[in-house]
């Protein structure tokens, strides 16, 4: 395709541009997508080939047109197909999401709306408002295969995917990485589509040859976006909380529990509170950040659940007795985040019938052993605290203890904080020129990381001394943890913000004192915010929204108003786990890449459960098993078999899914996101000696439970349980052909008392579904809700956790 000549005057720069904008045409032969700049600077074309009915082939047009150019060069290819047609406009769009085949042609999904959600210095960020997806293939050359049952049950099953519901994306901000790895470090070229967090980072794959081939793409990220403006003493300021999942070991509550082979864990999510002063009387505005985490316990264990139990039996596998899986885990955080890494581990440290325990013991012995084999500043700092004990307790202040534990990690890790200069609240992020930040004079650079005694003077402001103002930057992180990493992960997660968030006003000079009081209006603004993901990221893995009990007492609500709002949630996600997950799981892993459907082989739905499927034994046989189990999480995405038979095999790993060649290096892709060569020495000197637990008060708060943090790695209490209730003959569900040598299960079954509407369900009596056996349950004759359900679907202690 010619381009017109260009006139002198009409000069087009693109090193400070990214297409924004999109209008996409069609001819017999081909797709047309035509992108400008926010600016209506210059215009580029992507052709995309209609002729082929299963390959999926494009070429960019390499060069910059003007508005009229572009104008023209659409006339001539509209003159040129005028036999067939002509060109024809089919829709106005915001990006490409990706390419995906499954076992016909390619199809194409893009953004057709898009709603603005905040900004991040000066640059927006967007949410998918709605999206298409279009068959890249003319009709014509369209085979019997595109209109087959199978390949329009995969259509169906992609667009149950809700790309509308908390998919956010920003054209000139690398929002999937935080803003202290954004101002730390040069993400060149496309790169940062091999993050963690970015869920069409498959869907993409095809298209990005080389860095320019980004420009029509948006890289999206999947969790919880949320900006609000506040103010304090007649001072204006933005929050926002960010919170990313990861697309490692992706799936719902059930299916998708622990640790994998390659130390990703379930619902592995990444939470970013910001803070951020726009600047006033040319003076450089000011920007504060703080990261925490959260995750499933990384061990190799599960829950099995039927339609008859909202509370599933937990299993814990001896697979690894080394723990390596959970070395790797974090191996993968210490690379992330530096050190330390702070557990807060809030399951149950006592129960009438051992569930959470199983876990907790094994959790501690396995920080034990890995500790053993670290040095005194890389071991892990473990805090086990009842979060639900305690709770329970009347004239306990469940969030004035979470301050103090906040504290104490906050005091550890610190808070990144710097000054931005005009270039990075310009284009300093932009995907296309990346030179912008490796350029950048300005404090947060790389090149110009403050030395010990800009370090120092940024410590005397902090404390209210005169000095000049220095980055100060976040080492280490909390990784927090319940048994879903739902419900009261979010409640600590709040205390750990709102200790941060008055850390982060007073650095950014807008409050004196370093600290918010829970009656502050402000402590109120950051709950509701708090309150809001928590909700959001338990729909997306759990089914309903959190269960916010803390919260609601913390206002105030009406006792029997909490406790009806808090069942409901509990049937609302017994109810998506057990009937709607299964869909879930699938159309997660086909959206990710992980299970790609291939001609010769079974369908997704055809094959056993995601939990226990054998991959070699697929690959060997090919034949799929005659039923799926209704509800069974997957202990691993990777395929069990070797390498090299792995390479001999092909690309497809475990139960079909596609091995991932970032994973195929194991931990590799996580690029340090906040500690790097030279910020470890910088965070290191700006971090705080370690806090003794006295000077902070929380020797008050141990009694019986354990709360510890060994940094001697010595072994702990918490990890002294009495495993006597352990049976090994009785307990344990042996089977080797899955890879389970031992386990241990706890059992809480349903009370004979219970009675549930009446219906007929079919329960596996043994893993290969050799057997099965009917079970009818009789219909509750009261037209109300029995106590005796109301006392077992909460706890032994009738509350809801």
């Amino acid at each position: 395709m010619a381009a017109p000549e260009r006139s002198t005057d009409q000069e087009v720069d693109t090193t400070s541009s990214f297409l924004q904008k999109f209008r996409l045409y069609e001819t017999r032969s081909n797709f047309y997508m035509i992108g400008r700049d926010k600016n209506r600077t210059f215009w580029r074309v992507l052709k995309l080939d209609r002729t082929e009915p299963t390959e999926l082939n494009f070429y960019q047009d390499s060069t910059a047109y003007t508005e009229s150019e572009c104008f023209e060069t659409l006339r001539r290819i509209h003159e040129g197909n005028r036999s067939s047609g002509g060109l024809k406009f089919v829709t106005t769009c915001y990006g490409i999401i990706g390419f995906i085949r499954f076992l016909g042609p390619y199809y194409m999904l893009i953004i057709t709306k898009r709603k603005k959600l905040g900004e991040i210095c000066g640059h927006t960020v967007y949410g998918v408002a709605k999206s298409k997806i279009i068959t890249i293939p003319h009709a014509s050359v369209l085979s019997n295969v595109a209109n087959s049952k199978d390949e329009k049950r995969y259509k169906r099953l992609l667009c149950t995917v809700d790309l509308t519901k908390d998919f956010f994306f920003s054209y000139s901000y690398h929002i999937m990485h935080s803003l202290q790895r954004n101002l730390s470090n040069n993400v060149e070229g496309h790169p940062y589509y091999e993050s963690m967090f970015v869920w069409n980072e498959y869907l993409t794959r095809r298209i990005r040859n080389n860095p320019k081939d980004c420009m029509w793409t948006v890289a999206l990220v999947y969790g919880f976006f949320k900006q609000v403006e506040l103010s304090v003493s007649e001072k204006n300021f933005k929050l926002t909380l960010i919170a990313r999942r990861s697309r490692h070991y992706a799936g719902t509550r059930y299916l998708k529990r622990g640790v994998n082979e390659k130390g990703r864990v379930a619902n592995d999510v990444e939470t970013e509170q910001i803070v951020f002063e726009d600047a006033q009387d040319s003076n450089p505005g000011r920007i504060s950040s703080v990261v925490q985490n959260r995750g499933s316990i990384p061990l190799f264990w599960s829950q099995e659940t039927s339609r008859l139990n909202i509370k599933p039996d937990i299993i814990l596998s001896a697979k690894d007795p080394n723990f390596e899986a959970t070395r790797l885990h974090f191996e993968n955080l210490a690379k992330r985040y530096g050190t330390p890494i702070i557990i807060l581990n809030l399951i149950k440290t006592r129960e009438k019938r051992p569930r959470e325990t199983i876990l907790r013991a094994e959790f501690a012995n396995a920080i034990t052993v890995i500790n053993k084999t670290l040095s005194n500043e890389e071991r892990l700092r473990p805090l086990h605290w009842d979060l639900h004990k305690h709770s329970r307790k009347k004239g306990t202040n469940v969030l004035g203890i979470l301050d103090r534990l906040a504290t104490y990690a906050l005091n550890l890790t610190g808070i990144f904080y710097c000054q931005l200069t005009s270039d990075l609240r310009a284009d300093g992020f932009q995907n296309q020129n990346p030179s912008t930040l490796e350029n950048n004079t300005g404090q947060c650079s790389t090149d110009d990381l403050p030395s010990k005694d800009e370090i120092a003077s940024s410590l005397a402001v902090e404390n209210g001394n005169d000095g000049e103002e220095a980055t100060m930057l976040q080492k280490g992180v909390l990784r927090t943890n319940c048994i879903d990493c739902l419900d009261r992960t979010n409640v600590a997660q709040y205390a750990y913000g709102l200790v941060a968030f008055g850390r982060q006003l007073h650095a950014l000079g807008l409050r004196e004192p370093t600290t918010i009081d829970l009656d502050n209006p402000l402590a109120e603004d950051l709950m509701g915010i708090y309150e809001s993901m928590g909700d959001t990221l338990a729909l997306q893995y759990g089914g309903s929204a959190a269960h916010n009990k803390i919260f609601c007492e913390r206002r105030g609500q009406w006792k029997a108003a909490t406790q009806s709002q808090e069942l409901f949630r509990t049937l609302q996600r017994y109810y998506s786990n057990a009937y709607m997950d299964a869909e879930k799981q699938d159309a997660i892993n086909v959206f990710l890449g992980y299970f790609q459907p291939q001609p010769d082989k079974p369908a997704l739905w055809e094959l056993g459960s995601d939990q226990h499927y054998n991959a070699a034994r697929f690959l060997a046989s090919a034949v799929a098993e005659n039923s799926r189990s209704m509800m069974k999480r997957s202990l691993s995405e990777s395929s069990i078999i070797s390498e090299s038979s792995a390479a001999s095999l092909g690309p497809v790993g475990r139960h079909g899914l596609a091995e991932k060649d970032e994973e195929a290096k194991g931990l590799s892709d996580s690029a340090p996101e906040i500690s790097t060569c030279e910020t470890s020495v910088i965070a290191s000197s700006l971090s705080a000696p370690p806090p003794v637990l006295d000077e902070i008060g929380l020797d008050e708060i141990l009694e019986n439970d354990c709360f510890c943090c060994d940094g001697n790695g010595e072994q702990c209490t918490c990890a002294a349980f009495d495993m006597d209730w352990v049976s090994s003959s009785g307990n344990s569900c042996e089977d080797e052909s899955y890879g389970r040598s031992t386990v241990v299960r706890s059992y809480n079954t349903i009370p004979e008392s219970t009675n549930i509407e009446s219906e007929i369900c079919v329960i596996e009596s043994d893993p290969g579904n050799t057997k099965r056996e009917e079970v009818t349950v009789e219909e509750e004759a009261s037209c109300g809700i029995p106590e005796g359900y109301m006392r077992w679907v909460m706890d032994e202690e009738g509350h809801f956790w």
